[in-house]
């Protein structure tokens, strides 16, 4: 059984997500938040909040059954661009430097197996 969580709109570049994805993916809800929480990126936040999701997800699907952390897994994580927001910032000689400030779409499947 798999359940999927998205997060959408996080002001982290994806480059930035995709350094922490791969410390992530294939490990169980439970080493997986273990291991977030003491990496020191500013993806880790918005990751782990999108791991959680997935796994409170799984209770969604059946309602009638209790879900153990250290048995569910991390199947799949992937990080999307979203938009980019474009800013102007005054440089030398009369010009204008553009600014990007880019945005992600974090996506986490998490699968347990009965």
């Amino acid at each position: 059984m798999e359940a999927v969580a998205k997060t959408k709109y996080i002001r982290v570049s994806p480059r930035k997500v995709r350094q922490v994805l791969p410390l992530i993916t294939g490990r169980t809800v439970e080493d997986a938040l273990n291991i977030l929480y003491f990496t020191q990126k500013s993806a880790s936040g918005p990751l782990a909040k999108t791991v959680r999701s997935a796994f409170a997800n799984l209770s969604n699907i059946d309602e009638n059954k209790r879900f153990d952390m250290r048995e569910a897994k991390i199947k799949n994580a992937y990080v999307d661009a979203g938009p980019t927001l474009k800013r102007f910032r005054p440089m030398s000689m009369g010009r204008a430097g553009r600014i990007r400030k880019r945005t992600s779409h974090i996506t986490v499947v998490v699968e347990y197996s009965d």
